[in-house]
């Protein structure tokens, strides 16, 4: 090529640069700045809060998040916690209580704590029943489903919206929101724009009335069946005794897990998905998501 036509080439390519707009070269900069920052194969998290906005449909993400995490992981978590409360173990502790008086030396003392709630029990002195006191396998039934579903709300209550929160579950957004002025109530639906005029008493109370309603459902459903079980299993007393007697092992166990379990299963997985669909619905309303 002759050394004349060279220049022109260069002198036009700077002419080019020369047109070129700060604008257009500042974003062509930004452009080529950030694809560089971009690592091949690594997928680039859209911004924004889509993370938070209700779903159209039911996901794979919340049938594992309802019925795997909140129900087969909290009804065997639920099942092994009250299965071991119910055993328990004789624990050992050792405790050494070193005396500095010249004569004393060292001194070492066993103490035995029994924290087995059927399995340490003296049965002839306290004998496991199914109705009368002191250990009564249908009142402990009783007790497990009122501190359950109690703990269960709360939890469900923070951990549902901690998620929301921070991306890991979407809130359910494709169920219509009601109409029926009880099931508005039961959502806490009407509350919003009182809440503010609320005090912390009112606002707690209104968790334990639905706690309690809750609680009746699952009495109803669990209860009955799990006493006419144990009357299968039991031995019933002669004469004018009519209650049923158990073993200490291995009978009033597994009957603690086992209803502790279904409870889990049976709540954990509702509780989960009152709070997603109800943040879907604030959030298709333009609300915002709970602190």
């Amino acid at each position: 090529m002759p050394f004349f036509k060279h220049e022109q080439i260069v002198d036009k390519s700077f002419e080019q640069e020369g047109n070129t707009t700060p604008g257009e070269a500042s974003g062509g900069n930004e452009r080529v700045s950030n694809e560089s920052d971009i690592e091949p194969g690594v997928r680039v998290k859209p911004s924004g809060r889509h993370e938070t906005q209700p779903t159209d449909r039911i996901s794979g993400h919340q049938i594992f998040y309802i019925f795997g995490l909140d129900g087969i992981g909290a009804g065997v978590l639920s099942g092994g916690i009250n299965f071991a409360i119910a055993y328990g173990k004789n624990s050992q502790r050792l405790v050494e209580l070193r005396l500095r008086a010249s004569k004393a030396g060292r001194r070492t003392v066993t103490d035995t704590n029994h924290t087995g709630m059927y399995s340490t029990q003296n049965i002839e002195r306290n004998p496991i029943r199914l109705f009368q006191l002191p250990n009564t396998l249908a009142g402990d039934a009783v007790v497990t489903t009122v501190i359950q579903t109690a703990m269960t709300w709360f939890i469900e209550f923070i951990l549902a919206n901690h998620d929301i929160k921070n991306g890991a579950v979407r809130p359910i957004g494709f169920i219509r929101e009601p109409s029926h002025p009880f099931l508005r109530w039961f959502m806490m639906l009407d509350q919003e724009d009182a809440a503010h005029t609320k005090s912390r008493l009112t606002m707690f109370s209104d968790h334990i009335i639905r706690i309690g309603l809750i609680f009746v459902v699952s009495f109803i459903l669990l209860w009955p069946a799990s006493v006419g079980i144990l009357t299968t299993i039991g031995h019933r007393g002669s004469g004018s005794d009519w209650d049923w007697y158990f073993h200490r092992k291995w009978a009033p166990e597994i009957f603690k897990g086992v209803y502790g379990g279904l409870l889990g299963l049976l709540t954990t997985p509702a509780m989960a998905s009152f709070w997603l669909v109800r943040e879907g619905w604030r959030l298709k309303r333009g609300g915002s998501l709970l602190s």
